[in-house]
């Protein structure tokens, strides 16, 4: 099976990782990423479209249309912010993006980038967590062929990466420690392109992702 799929954060860590896995993936035949900025890379399978604020997109949801799925990996950190600001740009940019995507694609896989830890109750006593488990509980009720929320925990980036910050990058000179260490608490985005990938092609019998879960779908055949 082939598919067509939409990408958003491809100038970001994960977005980038999983862009760069879904181009080299047979799997996909073609790939349309959404960002604020421009992404350097030239690709038969990437077109690239560029939306300056996620919240106004009535002149562009018509682009969404004829895709099997969307990997959408856009995210802030919630450290400097207040819940307000953190609501609005995890909350209501993604459930916007979201909708405008359900509206012309109701075959469509969304797989959301969530994160370990993430508080589906929505009661707990951290606040980004909260957040995101509201984010996960909503897209769960949109119209659409199946949502997944992918909660990742630390993450080994794609050979060829552009996006990684300093701090980043330092870190992974510890990563083959951590994964030593503790094994079950590391990915590859390889492992999380594919899992995305696989659970449009394949499906999975849960909607919530856990990296045991992400290990468990990147290794179907």
């Amino acid at each position: 099976m082939s598919i067509k799929v939409i990408i958003t954060g491809a100038t970001g860590m994960v977005g980038e990782g999983v862009l760069l896995h879904c181009l080299n993936s047979p799997e996909v035949a073609q790939v349309l990423i959404v960002n604020r900025r421009h992404y350097n890379l030239q690709h038969p399978k990437l077109s690239q479209l560029l939306v300056p604020d996620f919240m106004d997109l009535a002149a562009v949801t018509d682009k969404f249309a004829g895709y099997d799925a969307c990997f959408f990996c856009s995210g802030v950190t919630s450290i400097g912010k207040k819940q307000d600001e953190y609501t609005r740009l995890t909350y209501d940019i993604t459930l916007n993006f979201a909708q405008a995507v359900a509206s012309v694609n109701p075959n469509l896989v969304f797989t959301y980038v969530s994160g370990a830890s993430t508080d589906s109750s929505e009661k707990g006593s951290i606040m980004w967590a909260r957040v995101k488990g509201r984010t996960e509980n909503a897209l769960f009720k949109l119209p659409y062929k199946k949502a997944y929320a992918f909660r990742p925990g630390i993450m080994k980036p794609v050979e060829g990466q552009q996006s990684l910050n300093g701090v980043y990058r330092w870190f992974m000179w510890l990563y083959p420690v951590v994964n030593f260490v503790s094994p079950k608490s590391t990915l590859t985005l390889h492992q999380v392109g594919q899992a995305m990938i696989n659970c449009v092609t394949k499906g999975y019998n849960k909607p919530i992702l856990e990296i045991s879960d992400i290990r468990i779908v990147a290794s179907l055949q």
